[in-house]
């Protein structure tokens, strides 16, 4: 059974995705956040298809420091993938998460990797 916080969450994140979608044109920047780490997504939901993803557990993923620094930086490499993939608007998805924190600085850093949002 999912706990307080996490059912809490959900409802939020279903209230956001009413009004967000992912086109072609402009896909859906998810992120998720765990404990130990943090994963963004670029996602076209009208294909249903991912077209980039980074994290900070993955095997390229070579940042050190806090968890706020980590989320930078993996901000940054979704960027760089996904304008290697021709993709510079997306729609943020905070996926439930307060804009505060680890997800704002992973925002911050796709701003800077070159994303428009």
């Amino acid at each position: 059974m999912a706990g307080k916080k996490t059912s809490r969450r959900e409802r939020i994140k279903k209230g956001i995705r009413k009004s967000l979608t992912g086109t072609a044109g402009r896909p859906r920047l998810s992120v998720f956040r765990s404990n130990k780490g943090i994963y963004a997504q670029i996602i076209d939901d009208e294909a249903g298809k991912t077209l980039a993803s980074a994290s900070s557990a993955s095997k390229d993923f070579a940042a050190n420091g806090t968890k706020i620094e980590q989320s930078k930086a993996v901000g940054k490499l979704v960027a760089e993938k996904a304008v290697a993939a021709g993709i510079s608007k997306v729609v943020f998805d905070r996926n439930g998460y307060l804009y505060h924190g680890r997800v704002k600085s992973l925002a911050e850093g796709a701003r800077e990797g070159g994303l428009d949002f």
